[in-house]
């Protein structure tokens, strides 16, 4: 049985709406993270609506920003706070800052985030919210998707967790396609990925990621 005393204490950290934290809340309740537990929500925006999507559910927030304690300082304090919580995993959902070597080579393989593309194609720096939406369209593609994957130093260049492909309509504008992305591919698959890692169930063999059902 799932008790908080053996359950992985997550974080995750946003900048906005927090729609993925929304979908990462109701997986929890609906039991759906099997073996961890929502313990901190750290936002890089002191008006995000995450932080109120947080509070709403009883998780802890906190507010950590670049204009408060610059580049530099900003990771040292998330870094006291993911300690202070007994943070295990972190996930990015949203969260508009890129995260330094130093940062991700502390937590190697205990950072995840969700990307709204079918990785590699249309990521890495300058391809975030709706511009990936937008440079798919220009591009003409009939599928696109997104992706979980672990955060290392190369923005977007982790291993690979979990994907799902999403059609493209004709008529998609870039809000139609990111609203339909989100719907069929995001918030389905990070809660999925969230579990498996609570659960001990994703191995990595040379920069791959093994599922072990």
């Amino acid at each position: 049985m799932d008790t908080s005393e053996n359950r992985i204490n997550i974080a995750v950290l946003v900048s906005g709406g927090g729609t993925n934290l929304q979908a990462l809340i109701d997986a929890e309740k609906a039991g759906r993270v099997k073996s961890g537990r929502l313990a901190l929500v750290i936002s890089s925006k002191p008006d995000a609506y995450a932080l109120v999507r947080a509070q709403e559910a009883g998780i802890p927030t906190e507010v950590v920003s670049k204009k408060q304690y610059g580049s530099e300082g900003m990771e040292k304090h998330i870094r006291r706070l993911l300690e202070m919580y007994g943070i295990k995993l972190i996930v990015l959902a949203g969260f508009m800052s890129i995260l330094s070597r130093e940062f991700t080579t502390a937590y190697d393989h205990r950072i995840i985030n969700v990307h709204p593309s079918l990785i590699p194609a249309f990521c890495g720096e300058g391809f975030y919210g709706l511009r990936v939406h937008e440079a798919a369209l220009q591009r003409g593609v009939k599928l696109t998707g997104a992706t979980i994957h672990f955060v290392n130093e190369v923005c977007d260049g982790g291993p690979i967790i979990l994907q799902k492909a999403v059609t493209v309509s004709p008529d998609d504008t870039a809000q139609t396609l990111q609203k339909r992305v989100m719907e069929e591919a995001e918030w389905k698959l990070l809660p999925q990925a969230v579990s498996l890692f609570c659960q001990g169930k994703l191995e990595i063999e040379q920069d791959f990621v093994k599922i072990n059902e």
